[in-house]
């Protein structure tokens, strides 16, 4: 995988930089709640600001189709931006036009501008010539740090490559550097943990899986539409029974792709979904009828964990159980551990991403431990279903 990163630039003193950042982010009351997003950017902010650069970040928030809306403005997020960054950061009331030109004409060199929302256009979704060529306007120099937006071709995350020099941002850099080790060009051999509630969501992502992963530990609902196509009666729990050709067909495919498929050995169940149920552990061939799997068992468990131990790279996403509630986060909490353990020993590189996963693995307390968690959602599950990401292919072509 090659593209141009910061190390690439050279004298950038002066210069106008459009930096595509990811500042979708949750607020409530008015102020922000999660400043993840914020503090990933913020290195490359930093880095370009010291070497003199002006730097134009462009961002959108939330989902205005193509029209100003008051409350989607990225107005609101300035003073969040600013604090993370320990510096001032000044306002464009639109990302185009006489506003754009003239906040970015007020810049200092190693100054910081936030432009309004390119959502409020719809040239941005659109991808449309005229419009990017009005965001270009304003820039010497584009730089992509929203690997989170790399999978939509839209205006300010694949059109402006087209029209400046391009770079990969800190944030994007280490992303894609990550996701190399983990399915690109990986150190076999390859475990690819895959939870949650439906295998409907995740057909191509197990399409892909089987074809790249040396075993492929299948849980959280989805394993019960694959145990139930196996011919196991699954009780009152989650299935996708519709699906069963679907799992049948992705465990023929992996056979012949020499991949293990790990299914539950034995289940958590439960009369009802709520922490503190009461519960019971059987053989997964032994689900009672009245019950439902809640969390993967101790032999499970166990099972999981062997695999961890034998595999040089792990994938992982979605969790094991219905992490939620207490006591089904056993099964995701031990696994994720064990596989923070192995990674801090150096003899595991551990890749993860999707909501529930970043959320699971805070719960286990060792998110920090993987070598790397995305937060990136869709751009992550669909570089795990082996699609092109058409703002990271712009960035490798130039």
């Amino acid at each position: 995988m090659t593209f141009k990163t910061l190390d690439d630039l050279n004298d950038i003193s002066g210069k106008r930089v459009l930096v595509r950042v990811d500042l979708n982010v949750p607020m409530k009351d008015g102020k922000v709640t999660d400043l993840t997003r914020i503090e990933r950017v913020s290195p490359t902010i930093l880095e370009l600001s010291k070497k003199g650069a002006k730097v134009i970040l462009l961002a959108h928030f939330g989902r205005p189709k193509g029209e100003p809306v008051a409350d989607m403005s990225l107005g609101l997020i300035v003073p969040a931006v600013a604090g993370v960054l320990g510096k001032p950061v000044a306002f464009g009331a639109d990302c185009i036009g006489a506003q754009a030109a003239s906040a970015v004409s007020a810049l200092k060199d190693g100054d910081i501008l936030l432009l309004e929302n390119t959502r409020f256009h719809k040239g941005e979704e659109k991808n449309d010539a005229e419009f990017t060529k009005a965001l270009a306007a304003n820039g010497d120099i584009y730089v992509n740090d929203a690997f989170s937006a790399a999978h939509r071709a839209h205006a300010s995350t694949e059109g402006l490559a087209h029209l400046l020099p391009a770079y990969a941002g800190r944030t994007m850099q280490a992303e894609l550097e990550a996701l190399e080790k983990g399915l690109g060009k990986p150190v076999r051999p390859v475990v690819a943990i895959v939870g949650g509630a439906k295998v409907s969501t995740k057909i191509d992502l197990l399409t892909n899986l089987v074809k790249k992963v040396d075993a492929l530990v299948i849980g959280g609902g989805m394993a019960n539409t694959f145990l139930a196509a196996r011919g196991t009666n699954v009780g009152k729990s989650l299935c996708e029974h519709d699906l069963a050709e679907t799992a049948k067909q992705i465990m023929i495919e992996a056979a012949s792709a020499g991949c293990a498929i790990v299914l539950p050995e034995d289940g958590v169940v439960a009369r009802e979904f709520k922490a503190g149920a009461d519960n019971d552990v059987v053989a997964i061939d032994a689900i009672p009828a009245d019950a439902m799997v809640l969390d993967v068992g101790p032999k499970s468990v166990e099972a999981i964990g062997a695999w961890i131990s034998r595999a040089s790279t792990l994938v992982w996403n979605g969790p094991l159980g219905a992490f939620e509630i207490t006591p089904f986060d056993a099964a995701t909490v031990a696994a994720a551990k064990h596989a923070a353990s192995r990674t801090k020993e150096g003899a595991l590189v551990s890749v993860a991403g999707g909501g529930d996963t970043v959320a699971a693995l805070n719960h286990a307390g060792v998110a920090d431990e993987f070598t790397y968690v995305s937060t990136a959602g869709g751009a992550f599950l669909e570089w795990m279903e082996g699609k092109p990401l058409p703002g990271v292919e712009i960035l490798q072509a130039k």
